[in-house]
């Protein structure tokens, strides 16, 4: 056997999947596809997690009290990324964060925009913007992106 070893090959690959959401899930998209955001606290540990969970991953037991909360909140961490990928259509870079709703004890993740990626910071208070109800489905994407508020941190 003779030629140059094989460092790479290149081949297409896709995954196509179906979700399922389950109880508490549905309940969480379906508040979504309304314009609400919805929790759900813990009745040990009080703790309100969003999105839904239908159990407390720190007491084990099933949270079923619902709790509205508001579309503002505090970015608690963040990345930017620079590196784009095969079809983003997200300016670069971007910036991808985590976002505790004011009411909630845990952070979700989501868009940033309308501020410059070097601007962001830790503590900063944010609000959702989201698409227009004609647009809305069950789905985080009603929420085009999350944008800095000019109240202080």
């Amino acid at each position: 056997m003779s030629g140059d070893p094989v460092r790479s090959i290149r081949t297409p690959i896709a995954l196509e999947y179906r979700y399922t959401p389950g109880l508490a899930s549905s309940r969480f998209l379906r508040a979504v596809a309304e314009g609400r955001l919805i929790g759900q606290r813990c009745p040990v540990c009080r703790k309100v997690y969003i999105p839904t969970r239908g159990s407390c991953p720190t007491d084990g037991v099933p949270t079923e009290e619902e709790v509205e909360l508001p579309d503002r909140g505090t970015v608690t961490t963040f990345c930017v990324v620079n590196v784009p990928f095969a079809g983003h259509a997200i300016e670069m870079p971007y910036v991808a964060a985590s976002i505790q709703l004011d009411g909630a004890d845990i952070a979700f993740q989501h868009l940033l925009q309308e501020i410059a990626a070097d601007q962001v910071r830790i503590g900063m208070r944010v609000q959702a913007v989201w698409k227009p109800p004609d647009e809305w489905g069950p789905s985080l994407e009603n929420i085009r992106h999350f944008r800095p508020l000019t109240e202080p941190s």
